[in-house]
């Protein structure tokens, strides 16, 4: 029981992050244009990173492929992290880190995620599309 309800907050908690910054991606914020400007993949690799976190909430938050949505939410968080310690730097555009520490939150709960719906490996070895 007590497993379940973490599970419910984490995957609400990295989901919710990723939803609300969607539109920001898909509606060409400044901010989320100079993000992918400096990183010279405007405006695919925004609309794309977008597409990519769209379909890891949804997976996040459908309990038989949650572990799928926390793996994908990894890589797509990994990605980010790793464009603000390289190249965008902890702040951006005088944000505070919000970015950056939005991004860790949403990165340490998917990391929780795999770790609570591991056993679920098996079963989407098994699934049919």
């Amino acid at each position: 029981m007590k497993t379940t309800i973490v599970s419910w907050i984490l995957r609400l908690v990295a989901a919710g992050i990723l939803l609300q910054t969607l539109f920001f991606k898909f509606t060409a914020a400044p901010e989320s244009v100079y993000v992918f400007s400096t990183l010279g993949i405007e405006p695919f690799g925004r609309i794309g990173s977008g597409v990519a976190e769209l379909i890891a909430a949804v997976l996040l938050l459908i309990p038989r492929v949650t572990l799928l949505g926390a793996l994908m939410s990894i890589g797509v968080m990994f990605g980010a992290i790793a464009s603000h310690i390289l190249v965008l730097g902890y702040e951006v555009q005088n944000d505070g880190g919000t970015l950056f520490i939005l991004a860790l939150i949403t990165f340490i709960c998917s990391v929780a995620l795999v770790f609570i719906h591991k056993n679920q490996i098996s079963n989407l070895l098994k699934l049919k599309f």
